[in-house]
C-alpha cells in the first residue's frame, strides 16, 4: 500500500503564495492521474486540480489562472503552486493518485488564508 504525504501548507495573507508538495512512498506517480482536492469546514471535498498521465490538466474554475499542478516522476512527487491566494481558498488540501481500480489519498495539509 503506497502512502502519500503532503507538506507546504500554512498561514498566509491574502494575495500571498504557497507551494504544496506531495511525495509517495513508492513509484505510483506514473499511474492514471493525480490531483489535489480540498475540503473547507462544513463543505464537501472538491477537486482543485488534476493532471493525467499524458499531462492534460484541468482546474476548478475558482483557481484557474492562480494555481498550477505539476509532477516530478523521478522524485515521486507532485506539486501545487498557489498564487494570489484568497480567504476562500482556506481548506485542508489532499493529494490523490488514481491507479487502476483504486486511489490513494494523503492525510491532508491545512492552508489558511487571512484577509
Amino acid at each position: 500500500q503506497a502512502q502519500l504525504v503532503e507538506s507546504g501548507g500554512g498561514l498566509v495573507q491574502a494575495g500571498g503564495s504557497l507551494r504544496l508538495s506531495c511525495t509517495a512512498s513508492k513509484n505510483i506517480f506514473n499511474s492514471n492521474a493525480m490531483g489535489w482536492y480540498r475540503q473547507a469546514p462544513g463543505k464537501q471535498r472538491e477537486l482543485v486540480a488534476r493532471i493525467t498521465k499524458d499531462s492534460s490538466t484541468n482546474y476548478a474554475d475558482s483557481v484557474k489562472g492562480r494555481f498550477t499542478i505539476s509532477g516530478d516522476y523521478a522524485k515521486n512527487a507532485m506539486y501545487l503552486q498557489m498564487t494570489s491566494l484568497k480567504p476562500e481558498d482556506t481548506a485542508v488540501y489532499y493529494c490523490n493518485v488514481e491507479v487502476p481500480l483504486d486511489a490513494y489519498w494523503g492525510q491532508g495539509t491545512q492552508v489558511t488564508v487571512s484577509s
